[in-house]
């Protein structure tokens, strides 16, 4: 028993410290306790052992020959009682729902699922099928994304991603068409609308073909349903991108004409202030709620700067 209580463990974490920093100093910085406590530490272990374990100079400490034989055994002996714990301790999982929208889930999310789980190993994500909300008290899952211009009442909204407008069209209904050499040939062409005919009045304004009649459209709600009608050779519509970027680099889609519509809107990620449970907290809790959070703008800003 008299041999164990030369084992003091405090005593034997504040030595190795110091042994590898070569310092009390830093070895106090490190343990978070004063320079006072390293060195009577320090002092106490040498009198139970009865031998010195440094020497001391006026602004620094070096080991002594028995100093310098135990310290390697004693690290060595802290880093295995670290490994074998680390074996043993399961992290606690975290679980994260989030919506999307269909095109935003298929085209951008989908292909990085596999990432976000090497980056994070310790979440289980749960996607859902996202529907248009307007206030905190809709939420139904802990994030959303979703397209607007980022004033959503009692929601916390970062800026993902940017996105473009541009007509395309499949190389079938291309070769059908023949050679477009100018905008306003579109008209001519199936137009595949999504909501509503605005975003095409907009790009034709854009393009310089005001006031131009269109002889066949169609409008579909989906965004991934005008997609495949696209790539089926049923129309032209307007694609989203940078998500059709692929489509066209493959040459599944070709874009014919090289003007960008870009819309005040863009996709948002939201959360209520602090997560649902928090919607309705204070100013000054929500200040510390907005501290928090990350991993989808980092990876949208570096597509970003990747493109450009």
């Amino acid at each position: 028993m008299r041999s164990l209580r030369r084992l003091p463990l405090t005593a034997l974490r504040t030595f190795e410290s110091a042994a590898r920093h070569l310092s009390f100093k830093d070895a106090a910085e490190e343990l978070c306790v004063s320079t006072t406590t390293v060195s009577n530490q320090i002092r106490q272990l040498e009198k139970d052992w009865g031998f010195k374990l440094f020497y001391r100079h006026t602004r620094a400490v070096s080991l002594t020959e028995r100093g310098e034989a135990i310290a390697p055994v004693i690290t060595k002996a802290f880093e295995d009682i670290r490994e074998e714990m680390e074996r043993h301790i399961v992290a606690p999982r975290r679980r994260i729902s989030i919506a999307v929208g269909p095109i935003f889930g298929a085209r951008w999310l989908g292909p990085r699922l596999a990432r976000f789980s090497r980056d994070n190993p310790g979440i289980d994500l749960v996607v859902q099928q996202g529907t248009r909300i307007n206030g905190a008290r809709q939420m139904q899952t802990d994030l959303v994304v979703d397209w607007g211009i980022g004033n959503w009442q009692g929601l916390y909204a970062t800026r993902l991603l940017e996105a473009r407008y541009s007509p395309i069209i499949s190389p079938e209904l291309a070769r059908q068409s023949g050679p477009l050499i100018h905008p306003a040939q579109l008209a001519s062409l199936p137009i595949l609308h999504q909501h509503d005919h605005t975003e095409w009045q907009n790009w034709f304004e854009l393009a310089g073909c005001r006031d131009i009649r269109i002889e066949n459209e169609v409008t579909i709600v989906d965004a991934n349903t005008v997609q495949r009608a696209v790539k089926d050779g049923q129309g032209v519509a307007l694609g989203v991108f940078p998500f059709m970027d692929s489509d066209v680099a493959e040459g599944v889609l070709i874009k014919p004409f090289d003007i960008d519509l870009r819309p005040t809107r863009a996709y948002h990620k939201r959360r209520c202030f602090g997560g649902r449970r928090h919607s309705l907290a204070p100013p000054h809790r929500r200040r510390r709620y907005l501290r928090r959070h990350q991993w989808q703008r980092r990876r949208c800003l570096c597509a970003q700067k990747q493109r450009g």
